[in-house]
């Protein structure tokens, strides 16, 4: 308990850094974003009225301790290219990415734990090495590649599966939380349920099926080390069954660094799975991060880091929680 208190009174002191480096970044990078304005046929008075109505005519010092301030109010600001209230663009594109990654997450433990296990327990050297070469396959295979495959593959052959967008165009469906597996089950909105299931699946399946070849080689190996542990000869010699030996001791041990990565993985994912987000025009964070890199947006930026950080924060905050349920030698200390 010690320790996780501990994480998070550092909590706020990751995310002022992180905050920090991304304005110091964002500025010192040339380029201004109200150069882009001038696409609108400004006058020279008028983009100077526009940088001092943003601030960015004042020193960099003045801008970041607005910016800090406004970050404690949490006030997050307004765009600079939409004029849309950060709050709202977080709204709207924060819950896919995160349904995207959750699932896409789900596809990667039930695919790479299974693998891995198989491995790790199987006297087949043909089964052994079907799997091993499953996951050099996935730690080699990009998103984007896999992405366009399935594209190729259940879009464009087969016409199983919509290969863009979140739900059918002129599909009605109610918004309460945006997040559009709740509010479709809430409203009883199967038609749309179903539909938002079938365009998840593509994507989720591109970003796990990469992660997954990862996770299958540290199942395998951890266990396999877990499995010469005296503990685990001593639970042979009582008797006790295999499938209780390999599923309620072996495994429930061999899983504590499959967490650590899967919770690392998780933030990574909702940073933005930029490439698949931008193939499947999947309209999650990741692709307005990138929209709003390209047009120099620093409000976007700023924030959308900041809540990936906090994500991140708090994504490794529940593995240590995790950790301490699943290993009782930790919550003796």
């Amino acid at each position: 308990m010690k320790y996780i208190i501990n994480r998070l009174l550092w909590a706020p002191v990751v995310v002022w850094l992180v905050a920090t480096l991304t304005f110091l970044t964002l500025r010192i990078v040339p380029g201004d974003p109200i150069n882009l304005l001038a696409t609108q046929n400004l006058t020279v008075e008028q983009m100077e009225r526009v940088r001092q109505q943003w601030g960015l005519d004042q020193p960099i010092w003045d801008q970041y301790v607005v910016f800090m301030t406004s970050m404690v109010r949490g006030d997050l600001g307004v765009s600079i290219t939409s004029g849309v209230q950060i709050e709202r663009l977080l709204f709207e594109k924060m819950p896919p990415t995160i349904e995207l990654a959750v699932v896409a997450l789900m596809v990667s433990s039930l695919v790479g734990i299974s693998a891995g296990l198989i491995s790790a327990i199987t006297p087949s050297r043909f089964l052994d090495y079907t799997v091993r070469t499953f996951s050099v396959l996935g730690l080699s295979m990009p998103w984007f590649w896999i992405a366009i495959m399935l594209i190729v593959l259940f879009s464009v052959k087969l016409r199983w599966m919509p290969s863009n967008g979140r739900i059918d165009p002129g599909m009605e469906f109610k918004t309460i939380t945006n997040f559009m597996l709740i509010d479709t089950i809430l409203t009883g909105n199967w038609p749309a349920l179903w539909s938002f299931l079938r365009h998840l699946a593509l994507p989720a399946i591109a970003i796990g099926l990469t992660s997954a070849g990862f996770v299958s080689r540290m199942t395998r190996s951890a266990m396999r080390e877990v499995l010469q542990q005296d503990y685990i000869r001593a639970a042979r010699a009582r008797g006790i069954g295999e499938r209780s030996i390999i599923l309620r001791h072996a495994l429930r041990n061999a899983l504590l660094p499959i967490l650590t990565i899967q919770g690392l993985q998780f933030g990574a994912l909702l940073g933005g799975a930029v490439i698949t987000e931008i193939v499947f025009s999947w309209p999650g964070l990741g692709r307005m991060l990138t929209d709003a890199i390209l047009r120099r947006d620093y409000p976007v930026v700023q924030s959308t880091v900041i809540f990936v950080a906090m994500f991140y924060v708090l994504a490794n905050l529940a593995v240590d929680v995790v950790y301490h349920i699943v290993d009782p030698r930790l919550r003796e200390r």
